[in-house]
């Protein structure tokens, strides 16, 4: 097999320290030497190992994506890029060794044979402006879905005083609702003067309000109900500063941010996600099927024998799938007359809600591949496209309904 790198090293990390390895390709008689060393995680050690690693002119770092361990060692070395050194971040399923013979040294060992001979897929590492953004937006999303819990967890409690208010009110961190809630924390009992706290527009649930309101709330409850709405103030005021930040940190991507808005079912929120998990450049994907499968929204593959046989989708970025989900769902709810909700009805009437769920997904996806590629707002097909891209497909159709219902079909084209 072809070496492409005679000096290279394979590192497997750990959280205390690393196991490096240089291999040296022999020549002639000499032989393929392969050294092993130990490598401390703390920044001086790491500095360290980049000298050692100049020193032995190796061109090429393999490390294996080991939780958020790798961090440390590939943000000091990268900068030995500029000296024309290729660093990899190597995915620990596209590496892994031959059954049997787990140990850190031949793990290490491992990675250094996959460099010289080129058989590592680098992973996508994003430059420091997108590490971030992406940083801000997965905390913020790490932080929403933490005060959903905690609207869970307080919906729950009010269950054992008997306050059934969540079933009267659609949202517990509505107007009304967080009005009678924090009357009852502040003492009131009363189910008329709580009920009368609710906004105009729902003064035609005021009986329901009483019943609801009617429960036996004590002090303690008072104090378990405010602790769970001052947690929910404090999750609020850290996504509001949260969204401030990346309101500062997408500066230089809002163009690409507008562009992404133009998308049925895309909110700011969405977009800002879509740019920080793909880097917003689009030229490191090929093509768009290239960023769906990254993505996890693209169909898998299992062929064994020449036969095809149904398989999930790959695991992808959760960050980015749960963001594109969000915008599945919008159009999934929506009564919109776009190209991309009618294909996700046709979709659903066909192959049922979850895969035309994931289907919508990669239809977003592939949409953004080609806008940010080509910098142009979106452009919607309309809702009746599909039929007349495939004209003689939706007559028979048609046709066959009709004929099902008992009538006889004769066609004449319209001049």
């Amino acid at each position: 097999m072809e070496v492409l790198h005679a000096r290279c090293a394979g590192i497997d990390i750990g959280k205390k320290s690393a196991k490096v390895c240089v291999r040296v390709q022999g020549s002639g008689s000499r032989k393929t030497t392969n050294e092993v060393i130990d490598c401390g995680s703390m920044t001086r050690e790491i500095l360290q190992l980049r000298q050692y690693l100049v020193a032995e002119r190796v061109t090429c770092i393999v490390m294996e994506a080991t939780s958020d361990y790798w961090k440390p060692y590939y943000f000091l070395l990268e900068e030995l890029t500029s000296e024309g050194v290729e660093l990899i971040l190597a995915n620990a399923r596209a590496v892994k060794n031959v059954p049997g013979r787990k140990t850190d040294v031949n793990d290490a060992t491992w990675l250094a044979d996959l460099a010289a001979h080129g058989l590592v897929r680098a992973s996508f590492v994003p430059p420091p402006p997108i590490r971030e953004l992406r940083d801000l937006t997965r905390t913020r999303t790490i932080v929403a879905r933490e005060r959903v819990r905690e609207m869970t967890r307080l919906e729950k409690r009010l269950e054992s005083p008997g306050i059934k208010l969540s079933v009267v009110v659609s949202d517990l961190d509505g107007v009304s609702a967080r009005r009678m809630l924090d009357a009852l924390v502040a003492g009131e009992r009363d189910p008329l003067v709580l009920a009368n706290l609710a906004v105009p527009q729902m003064y035609r649930k005021h009986e329901q309000l009483v019943d609801a309101l009617t429960g036996r709330f004590s002090d303690h409850d008072a104090f378990m109900i405010g602790l769970h709405l001052q947690r929910i103030d404090e999750l609020a005021a850290t996504i509001t500063t949260l969204d401030d930040r990346i309101e500062e940190a997408i500066a230089p991507f809002r163009l690409a941010r507008d562009l992404l808005c133009t998308i049925p079912g895309v909110s700011t929120v969405v977009a800002d996600i879509i740019i920080a998990e793909t880097g917003g450049d689009m030229s490191v994907f090929p093509t768009a099927d290239h960023l769906a499968s990254w993505a996890g929204v693209a169909p898998g593959q299992h062929q064994s024998a020449a036969r095809k046989t149904n398989a999930k989708t790959r695991p992808g970025d959760c960050y980015l799938k749960g963001a594109l989900g969000i915008a599945s769902m919008s159009i999934a709810r929506s009564n919109a007359h776009t190209h991309i909700a009618a294909r996700y009805r046709r979709l659903r009437s066909r192959r049922g809600f979850s895969r035309a769920l994931v289907a919508t997904e990669r239809e977003i996806l592939v949409a953004v591949w080609h806008m940010l590629t080509t910098h142009t707002d979106y452009h919607d097909l309309g809702e009746n496209h599909y039929q007349h891209a495939h004209a003689q497909q939706a007559t028979r159709r048609a046709v066959h309904q009709l004929k099902q219902l008992g009538y006889q079909v004769h066609l004449e084209k319209a001049s």
